[in-house]
């Protein structure tokens, strides 16, 4: 007769492997998905009126769709100028159109956007402007075959949004959005543009949590926040923002969605048990957070592309703050738990074929040897009958623990375009 050992810690992971993994499945297929799409919306694509049939053929397969699959918007420099003339300078909006964009509006989870070759504004930039404007919850990607300022892109962004969920923003909101992003692109100028963004942005959430209005209040927290910051603003900078501000405040926000996307724009973008459910289910290829902005491909633009994304942003702070730390180490604990270690499983089954194969024989019931502290040799067993039960001290589950550029390059100046007299978004 032979004796089979195992071990309290394989069958403890074996144990813990079949009951969790069932358990947070349910879990997850209970809790649903993050970022659901609305169900009376549409995915739509607009693409800059002076692209080549070609770049509009490469744009539709970076956004990772093609032309059947959604509605498609072309959008000329007159729709920009609708919302930019007055505001942005001439070199800023340009004469030609080439940013494009992929909208997806959604139920919840904020706003997410990734922008690529677009070197004027950012993710961040877009995300806050879209909510001046009035969006609530989409996903977003901005983009160019070829670098441009990406100034006129949020006139695109609007005009799909407005498609695809029927919903239609005001239009002195997506002129206040568009000075925003004008002039958050201006700061960031000269003082960078993650500082100029989060400055945006903290000042635009206490002005509209509080409800300010009065200038000198709004001058007041925009000092405040920008000492906090150490930042140095000049007089003009304070005055343009401040000025920005009250025009925001005008507006009816929706508070605790403008706080989503902020927060996650700040990277407070999820608890530690949100955090945690969305790896896992990353694990069951569950993880659908961000849309559209998955299914991009970057090969199409090249390896000098200029890509960044509010969730990358997200995934850079929290790991600034935290490191490799506990939510690493819990996030690793499950995948083994679930990926496991492909030789000790193959090891443990073939151990479980080899028991079954000598219980048919022998027709006799095997018995396990417990492990013990007092006698720390692994030993081939006792020809005495013994209790079947795992006696051993250092059981996990008994102890409490799982186990080139010229001078009027247009790029350079601020707008879209190929280079010459006239600019181009």
């Amino acid at each position: 007769m032979k004796k089979i050992k195992l071990k309290a810690p394989q069958r403890a992971s074996r144990c813990m492997r079949k009951s969790l993994s069932a358990v947070l499945a349910a879990a997850l297929i209970c809790t649903g998905l993050p970022m659901a799409v609305r169900a009376d919306s549409s995915k739509v694509v607009t693409l800059g009126a002076n692209l080549s049939d070609e770049q509009k053929t490469s744009m539709y397969e970076y956004f990772g769709t093609t032309a059947k699959e959604v509605d498609t918007i072309e959008v000329t420099n007159q729709d920009e100028r609708k919302y930019m003339e007055g505001i942005a300078s001439e070199a800023q909006i340009g004469k030609r159109t080439y940013s494009c964009s992929y909208v997806e509006p959604t139920e919840k989870g904020g706003i997410q956007v990734k922008v690529a070759n677009l070197t004027f504004v950012t993710s961040s930039m877009i995300a806050s402007t879209l909510l001046t404007s009035g969006v609530e919850n989409c996903n977003v990607v901005a983009a160019s075959p070829i670098e441009v300022s990406g100034t006129g892109a949020l006139t695109g962004i609007m005009m799909a949004y407005e498609s695809a969920s029927g919903e239609e923003l005001s239009e002195d909101q997506k002129a206040a959005a568009t000075e925003e992003l004008v002039t958050t692109g201006e700061l960031a100028g000269e003082i960078g543009q993650q500082p100029a963004s989060d400055l945006m942005n903290q000042v635009k959430q206490e002005v509209i949590e509080e409800n300010l209005t009065d200038e000198g209040e709004i001058q007041d927290t925009v000092q405040s926040v920008a000492n906090s910051s150490g930042i140095n603003l000049t007089d003009e900078q304070i005055a343009q923002i401040v000025s920005l501000m009250q025009n925001i405040a005008q507006y009816d926000y929706d508070v605790k969605a403008l706080k989503k996307t902020l927060e996650n724009l700040e990277g407070k973008e999820e608890g530690f048990f949100s955090r945690l459910v969305s790896t896992i289910s990353g694990f069951f290829g569950g993880d659908d957070k961000g849309g559209i902005i998955n299914s991009t491909n970057d090969n199409i633009l090249g390896d000098n592309a200029v890509i960044d994304s509010t969730l990358d942003d997200i995934k850079d702070k929290v790991s600034s703050d935290e490191g490799e730390g506990f939510f690493d180490k819990i996030a690793n604990f499950f995948k083994g738990l679930f990926g496991g270690n492909d030789t000790e499983d193959a090891s443990e089954d073939n151990t479980e074929d080899s028991e079954s194969e000598d219980t048919a024989d022998d027709s006799t019931e095997d018995t396990l040897t417990p492990q013990s502290d007092d006698d720390p040799e692994d030993t081939a067993g006792s020809d005495e009958s013994g209790d079947l039960s795992n006696t051993d001290d250092d059981d996990p589950l008994q102890n409490g623990h799982d186990g080139d550029a010229e001078d009027d390059d247009p790029l350079r100046n601020g707008h879209d375009g190929d280079a010459g007299d006239d600019g181009s978004e």
